[in-house]
């Protein structure tokens, strides 16, 4: 499956953004969509995974409360609308999808090119 995320950008501390990561070449609704971001100087980290139906979700510590996944099976889309953004959250997301329910990044087989968050004071 080949994956496009966008929606990245520049923001200032306290704004939303909402991530989308589109899908295409296998069926969408077989994989399990995980978001991860990696930020300068630092090792990829898990953000929010979603299962194939979208009724369950798991999130890092770091962003639950403020971040939602969910995806539409019908339009090949997964979505991460993030909340109350602050500087931590720079980083490079990726998109990635796995047949396995799984926060680890090994779990996952194919990978979006990434989108930039930048986050300021």
């Amino acid at each position: 499956v080949q994956l496009q995320a966008s929606g990245g950008g520049s923001v200032q501390a306290g704004d939303p953004l909402r991530l989308s990561c589109a899908a295409s070449g296998r069926t969408f609704r077989n994989y399990v969509m995980g978001w991860f971001r990696q930020a300068p100087g630092k090792e990829r980290e898990f953000v929010s995974v979603i299962n194939w139906s979208g009724e369950s979700t798991y999130y890092a510590n770091s962003v639950k409360g403020r971040f939602t996944v969910s995806r539409d099976n019908a339009k090949n889309t997964v979505y991460l609308q993030m909340n109350s953004l602050n500087p931590e959250d720079t980083a490079i997301y990726y998109c990635a999808a796995s047949p396995r329910y799984s926060a680890l990044a090994d779990e996952y087989d194919f990978w979006g090119q990434g989108t930039q968050v930048t986050v300021s004071s």
